[in-house]
C-alpha cells in the first residue's frame, strides 16, 4: 500500500527530474534522426530506444552497425559502454535491495545516469528515508524522463533530416553529465577520481568504442580509493 510519505517522495522525484528534460529531449531527438539516416525503420528505431534506454550505448552500437561490424562485436561494444550500469546497480543494493522483486525489476529497467545520480544524491542528503521512500523517489525521477526519451526518439525518427544541423543537438550528452556530476564532487577523493577518469579517457580515446571508458572507470575507482585511504589515515 502506498503511504503519504511514499507519494511525497515520488512527487519530489518527478519535480527533481524536470530539468533533465532540457537535455533528454535534444539527445533522444538526435538518436531518432541518426537511426533513421542509418537505415533503421521506425519500428527498429523505437525498439532500440524502448529496450535499451541508454543513449551512449545506443549511439555506440549504431555507429558499429553503420561501419558493418558483426553482431557479437556490436553487442560487446554496447555492453562495454553500459557496464557502468552494473556499478550503479551494486551501489543501489544497500538502498533498494529490500524492495519487492517487481519493484526492483522496474527500477532496473529505468536505471540510467539521470535516475541513478539524482537518487543517490538524494539518499545521501536524506539518510532517514526508508527503502519504500527511496524506491518511490527513484521511480518518480524516471517518470518524466522515460516517456520523454520515447517521445522525442519517435519525433526524431519521423522528422529525420528536416532538423537543421545548426541546432547542434549533440551538445546534450556532455551538458547532461556535467550537470549530474559536478554537484557530487564533494571530497578530495571524488575530485581525484573525476580528474583521473577524464585524463585516462582522453588519453585512450583512440581505443575501440567503450574500451577506453572501461579502463578510465577502473583507474578512477583506484585513484578515488587511494586518496580516500590516504586522507583517512591523515586525519587525527
Amino acid at each position: 500500500m502506498t503511504t503519504t510519505s511514499d507519494q511525497s517522495a515520488y512527487t519530489t522525484g518527478m519535480i527533481h527530474a524536470v530539468p533533465f528534460l532540457l537535455v533528454i529531449a535534444p539527445f533522444s531527438l538526435l538518436f531518432g534522426v541518426v537511426a533513421t539516416e542509418a537505415g533503421l525503420d521506425l519500428l527498429q528505431t523505437m525498439g532500440f530506444s524502448t529496450l535499451v534506454i541508454a543513449g551512449a550505448a545506443q549511439f555506440a552500437a549504431l555507429q558499429m552497425m553503420i561501419d558493418g561490424a558483426t553482431v557479437p562485436l556490436i553487442l560487446m561494444a554496447a555492453l562495454a559502454v553500459n557496464l557502468r550500469m552494473a556499478m550503479y546497480s551494486a551501489a543501489l543494493v544497500p538502498h533498494l535491495g529490500s524492495l519487492p522483486l517487481w519493484q526492483r525489476a522496474l527500477i532496473a529497467y529505468v536505471n540510467f545516469d539521470q535516475t541513478y545520480a539524482t537518487s543517490v544524491a538524494r539518499y545521501e542528503a536524506r539518510p532517514e528515508m526508508t527503502a519504500r521512500q527511496k524506491g518511490a523517489y527513484f521511480l518518480g525521477v524516471a517518470t518524466p524522463i522515460t516517456p520523454a526519451w520515447y517521445l522525442f526518439t519517435l519525433t526524431g525518427a519521423l522528422i529525420g533530416s528536416t532538423i537543421p544541423p545548426a541546432l547542434a543537438l549533440d551538445f546534450a550528452l556532455p551538458i547532461t553529465f556535467v550537470a549530474m556530476m559536478a554537484p557530487m564532487l564533494r571530497t578530495l577523493a571524488h575530485v581525484a577520481a573525476a580528474l583521473t577518469s577524464v585524463t585516462v579517457a582522453l588519453a585512450l580515446s583512440g581505443l575501440p568504442s567503450g574500451t577506453g571508458l572501461l579502463i578510465a572507470a577502473f583507474c578512477a575507482m583506484c585513484a578515488g580509493a587511494l586518496v580516500e585511504t590516504l586522507t583517512t589515515r591523515a586525519r587525527p
